[in-house]
């Protein structure tokens, strides 16, 4: 009987997926704990694991398609089960004649003596439509699929339609290709145009993540309130120190630390001594979460994801920077998992890389505060009554103000900011 391999729910928020791709094609042998497709949730793209095993007999979504959770992708036979039912119209399908079964028999003993001649290709070009069972007998047979008509599904040529045929047909001639005379005032088709090239609207589908980040942006811009606050932080001391310790890094080829590492082990460290900032509102009450989990802002090709670096405050900064590259490498990669994406309390954007100053995040609910991190900049500072050249980064904190007060928000921030100007407490 024939299995039918559904669309998974692979996160909690997911209703329909999207095939981005078939590592299996129809044919195929598949067994249990093999990867068969990826697919794209509202989160991610993640891989689809078989769960039974047999042949991939029909791939019902290809490539780019959509469907609802729970419906039908693809179809899968058991070992043994013959592929091809003969479609709706037919009640019974006829016994094989003996002869012909015999003839089949002949032709299989033939291919295991020796190489059979390869079927003749159909020249139409098109992509001829037969289950693999189908595929096996013609070939053995030396009958031209393109000469054939289908009674399976969607016009499918099955093994009725194969052992119905004459065991010795041979395909028809092909006919040479015609060559249509041009017309002389016909001009040449103009070469495609892109709507965005020809000054027309272009129509951009949004993708599962980008529903969920419109979703998510608009309930938190139109149900909390925010309000921002910014401070300007001597970036001097952290570089300096990051340069010694990437220099030793060269030398015994070891981990290579960012800017954006050492901000975010503030930013935990911060949570932890300034606790009413690591929370969340719940209604009635508010929530102050044990630990930190701390949601890295990754930009992607269709988005933006925020996987979260957990039980934050237990890591080191080694152990903070190598899961970071991490997650951001699967996040470009589409691996990330639903789970990656739960427990975060505090969220940092960092779009420093971008030579963005200074900018107000969007806080990331149910969370209270988003910290938005600028580059570093060059700029002239005034130093013991002298200008002097200076580095400065901006910081940025978005709060939920029915959790965070002013006075707790600019405690929380001015913590980052006396980490980040005294770097070497952090290592300890």
């Amino acid at each position: 009987m024939p299995i039918n391999i559904e669309m998974p729910k692979l996160s909690d928020t997911m209703t329909e997926g999207t095939v981005v791709r078939w590592l299996k094609k129809e044919g195929d042998e598949i067994e249990i704990g093999d990867i068969i497709a990826e697919i794209e949730t509202d989160k991610a793209t993640m891989e689809m694991e078989a769960f039974d095993e047999g042949t991939l007999s029909q791939i019902s979504v290809q490539e780019g398609g959509k469907a609802p959770v729970g419906s039908v992708i693809a179809i899968l036979l058991e070992d043994g089960e013959e592929d091809g039912d003969p479609g709706p119209s037919a009640t019974k399908t006829p016994a094989t004649p003996p002869a012909v079964t015999k003839a089949l028999e002949q032709a299989a003993a033939t291919v295991q003596k020796s190489q059979s001649s390869p079927p003749v290709a159909s020249t139409t070009g098109d992509r001829i439509k037969a289950s693999p069972l189908a595929k096996k007998i013609a070939e053995a047979g030396g009958i031209d699929l393109s000469t054939l008509t289908g009674t399976g599904p969607g016009g499918r040529i099955v093994k009725a339609d194969v052992v119905g045929a004459p065991a010795s047909a041979t395909p028809a001639p092909a006919a040479a290709p015609s060559t249509p005379t041009p017309t002389p005032a016909a001009a040449p088709p103009p070469a495609a145009i892109s709507p965005v090239a020809s000054g027309e609207d272009q129509r951009v589908e949004l993708s599962g993540m980008r529903k969920i980040i419109a979703d998510r942006l608009l309930t938190s811009k139109t149900t909390i309130p925010h309000f921002y606050l910014h401070l300007e932080v001597d970036a001097a001391p952290l570089m300096s120190l990051r340069k010694q310790i990437n220099a030793q890094a060269e030398v015994s080829h070891g981990n290579k630390y960012s800017v954006n590492d050492f901000v975010v082990k503030a930013l935990i460290n911060a949570s932890v001594t300034v606790p009413e900032a690591n929370a969340s509102f719940n209604g009635d009450h508010i929530v102050q979460f044990a630990h930190v989990g701390v949601s890295v802002a990754i930009a992607v090709d269709d988005g933006l994801v925020t996987p979260v670096v957990k039980n934050a405050e237990q890591k080191s900064l080694l152990a903070i920077s190598t899961e970071i590259k991490a997650m951001a490498v699967r996040a470009r990669d589409k691996k990330l998992l639903p789970n990656e994406f739960d427990g975060g309390t505090v969220t940092i954007s960092n779009l420093g890389a971008w030579g963005i100053e200074s900018f107000d995040a969007i806080i990331n609910p149910p969370q209270a505060a988003i910290l938005s991190v600028g580059t570093i900049m060059e700029k002239p500072v005034i130093k013991d009554g002298q200008i002097v050249p200076g580095l400065r980064m901006n910081l940025g904190l978005s709060c939920d103000h029915r959790v965070v007060d002013g006075a707790v928000g600019a405690k929380f921030l001015s913590e980052i900011k006396r980490l980040l100007e005294t770097p070497a407490l952090m290592l300890v």
